[in-house]
């Protein structure tokens, strides 16, 4: 006997209007990011440096973000300082997201003892002080962008750590896996046949997720002084220079960054979400 389902062409189409807004919300968070990475290429180096006979200007057409107490250009210092913010953000985040997947797989294929120190380390990182943790390392290296980027990547793995474990567990309990041990394949072949391709979309979609933390943890590095140079325009150090000025009635220094770097993290936020819902088959299909 034949069973037939039901066109609906109502369920259908919501489906389809979703997938089209969530693939336009990735395409919006991506070019706006882009934007923003790249921007200093097109604008170069204009405006970053001192016109004394434009200091302190409030927010206007010429200048959209205002002028600081040196009368550079705001606009372009911010741009200049959440690229640069950006950039050291991905690098850290790619680094802190190969080596929570390294020791989420590692953990997941070869169990035992190896399962029992890897999650033991991940409890022990959740258990510090995060903000504190960072500060420790980055000041035992040195500080600086080195520093930064270090004390980035060594904190921001163990959720994504404990994402992989788990997906990788579910996998190897599937017949294909047990099957693969009955033949006698090494955990490394099965981690790289099996366990690899599976676990792709959780490490793209954790990846983007890192990012934002990344970005917000290296901004607050430099914002207390740990971080980058304060000669390099990274959005913390603007933040922490502005904050000397904001009760002077200059509030553009410090809120006209701040909106910018707050939009560029929750365009990682928002893209990350996409993704997952573009991912994860219970949503797509959903």
């Amino acid at each position: 006997m034949t069973i037939t389902v039901p066109f609906d062409p109502v369920s259908r189409g919501l489906r389809n209007n979703r997938r089209q807004r969530t693939l336009w919300g990735i395409a919006l968070c991506t070019l706006f990011l882009l934007a923003v990475i790249f921007s200093t290429w097109v604008i170069g180096d204009g405006g970053l440096g001192p016109v004394l006979s434009q200091r302190n200007q409030p927010p206007s057409v010429a200048h959209p973000f205002g002028t600081d107490w040196l009368g550079r250009d705001m606009f372009s210092r911010s741009l200049h300082g959440l690229s640069l913010s950006l950039r050291i953000g991905l690098l850290a985040a790619a680094i802190s997201a190969l080596i929570g997947t390294g020791l989420g797989l590692a953990a997941g294929t070869l169990g035992g003892w190896v399962d029992a120190v890897i999650t033991w380390i991940i409890d022990v990182f959740f258990s510090l002080p995060h903000l504190v943790l960072l500060i420790l390392i980055a000041f035992a290296v040195g500080g600086g962008t080195r520093g930064v980027i270090i004390a980035v990547a060594l904190t921001h793995w163990t959720s994504l750590a404990r994402v992989i474990r788990a997906e990788v567990l579910q996998v190897n309990s599937a017949d294909y896996v047990k099957i693969s041990h009955r033949f006698g394949r090494s955990p490394l072949w099965i981690a790289r046949h099996h366990m690899v391709p599976h676990i792709i979309p959780q490490l793209i979609v954790g990846l983007i997720l890192l990012f934002p933390h990344a970005i917000l943890h290296e901004a607050a590095l430099s914002f207390i002084g740990i971080g980058l140079s304060p000669h390099i325009p990274a959005i913390g150090i603007i933040l922490a220079e502005s904050m000397r000025h904001l009760s002077t009635g200059y509030w553009w220094l410090g809120v006209m960054p701040g909106l910018l770097l707050l939009l560029s993290v929750k365009s990682f936020d928002w893209l990350g979400e996409n993704m997952r819902a573009l991912l994860d088959p219970k949503t797509s299909q959903g």
